[in-house]
């Protein structure tokens, strides 16, 4: 008998929780290839001492970026960036809208104390006497809605998701911050280069017009000579001028994304040329990144959010029980409300079942599973852009090296060009014309191989984010939840 009373009381217990008309969420079959390219284009980095086995997930920030200048500067955008701090507040509202639907689940318990004065006018009093009479009552009631067909349980399932989805995007945007500021630093140290530059190709011009100035002046030299060279140092000035304003206008984006101005005490930079960063991080397969990318695993969270609105649909095709009840006491005096035989309850079960809604249901249920049709298409699409940035990387860091050797190869020939060009002219067995176009030639050579270096650099950064690097500090640190604060202790 005992046994009996103990199983029909599990059975209850499981009825009275209901049952989930959630569809079983099974994960899309990936839509791209099982493996990144291959082919000339995507030659792997021939390995240094100090290379690397680990995954870009794994390697902390630190590590990728040694400059010790951008290290500081991507500790200010953490601490500071305010697209950041957005995101970390959508996390917090999410994760209270989570416990708002959650708390639907539980009854819901509140205290109440009432008076109630009413008179009775004397033409319609029993006694024909005008009367007035009080009632007061206090106590608790309390209401519960039990989720028999797992109404409530698919729309706190839901938010849970919802949930998640926020803290991967903040996630996201925490790696993307990385790569961003990164990306922005390079780019100021070649504004950089390039202003030094064409600062140097200026001044060159300059002294040049001086020269030809005085040969014209002497009689040595044409007219037109003179004039290719007050062309030579317009030009200068005018690309002097546009590389001043690149310059401070890159550092007004780089003070952006810090969410601050930049600091006097910054340590000293790695030239362009000379930065340190990692270029031997291994690819691994493109299954890897449904774990690695948090802009994926917010994807799938918020499929699984949508499939979860799925079962709540079908739910409302079934009745909703609700159980309310009041306990307390009631009395015509304040002075009798707690005193014996003033007890006073209510039971109201009530049961709502649809029958007609005009088809209301039937299209809330088609929206859900039509959203859900929309999470796949986008989960989808998230997997082959993730997959589309990580081959457009492996390329580009297969091919730059090459590009950039041929870069410098043609550099050095087109300055070893100009130097022979300006001495056959000083030697008068050439044309200034012929100067100028060396020079231009050489200028414009030094410009592609700063924007070589800056482009092999920016899409070893790109890399490293595609690849879900930029979430860790340091290498081998424990990897913390998405919602976790974003620097922690070194």
């Amino acid at each position: 008998m005992t046994l009996y009373k103990y199983t029909a009381g599990a059975v209850l217990l499981t009825f009275i929780a209901g049952c989930s008309l959630q569809p079983v969420y099974t994960r899309p079959t990936l839509p791209v290839a099982g493996a990144f390219p291959a082919g000339q284009a995507y030659r792997d980095p021939a390995a240094k001492p100090g290379s690397t086995n680990l995954s870009a997930a794994a390697i902390g920030w630190r590590n990728f970026l040694p400059d010790p200048r951008l290290q500081r500067l991507v500790e200010l955008a953490l601490q500071n960036n305010r697209d950041l701090r957005v995101a970390m507040l959508n996390v917090e509202k999410v994760q209270a809208q989570y416990r708002i639907q959650r708390a639907s689940l539980f009854p819901q318990i509140s205290g109440n104390a009432g008076l109630s004065d009413s008179r009775t006018p004397a033409s319609i009093a029993s006694s024909h006497n005008p009367t007035v009479s009080h009632d007061y009552s206090t106590g608790l009631s309390a209401s519960w809605e039990i989720d028999f067909f797992g109404r409530l349980r698919s729309l706190s399932d839901a938010a849970l998701e919802q949930y998640l989805a926020s803290a991967y995007a903040r996630q996201a945007a925490e790696i993307l911050l990385v790569s961003q500021v990164a990306d922005q630093y390079l780019a100021t140290l070649a504004d950089d280069e390039q202003l030094a530059l064409t600062q140097g190709t200026l001044q060159t011009a300059q002294a040049s017009y001086k020269i030809v100035k005085l040969q014209f002046d002497t009689g040595t030299a044409s007219e037109l000579d003179l004039r290719l060279a007050q062309t030579t140092v317009e030009q200068a000035q005018v690309n002097y001028s546009a590389q001043l304003r690149l310059r401070a206008q890159a550092e007004n984006a780089l003070m952006l994304l810090v969410g601050q101005p930049l600091p006097r005490d910054l340590p000293p930079a790695f030239k362009l040329d000379a930065q340190p960063i990692l270029v031997d991080i291994p690819a691994g397969l493109p299954s890897d990144l449904l774990q690695r990318r948090p802009d994926i695993l917010q994807a799938e969270a918020s499929l699984r959010s949508e499939n979860a609105d799925i079962g709540a649909a079908r739910a409302a095709f079934f009745p909703r029980i609700a159980l309310t009840g009041n306990l307390g006491s009631a009395s015509a005096t304040l002075g009798g409300l707690f005193a014996a035989g003033s007890a006073a309850w209510s039971f109201v079960p009530a049961l709502t079942l649809p029958i007609f809604s005009a088809g209301a249901n039937q299209a809330n249920l088609d929206v859900a599973r039509i959203q859900k049709d929309i999470g796949v298409a986008q989960y989808e699409k998230t997997v082959q852009t993730a997959f589309r940035e990580v081959a457009d990387g492996l390329a580009a860091r297969g091919t730059y090296d090459d590009q950039l050797a041929a870069q410098q190869r043609y550099t050095a020939a087109q300055q070893r060009r100009f130097e022979l060009a300006n001495m056959l002219y000083t030697n008068g067995s050439n044309s200034y014309l012929d100067v100028l176009t060396a020079q231009t030639d050489l200028y414009a050579a030094q410009q592609a191989l700063i924007t070589a270096r800056l482009n092999r650099l920016t899409s070893l950064v790109d890399l490293y984010r595609a690849l879900g690097g930029g979430w860790l500090q340091h290498s081998g640190d424990t990897a913390r939840s998405a919602a976790s604060p974003a620097l922690q202790s070194s």
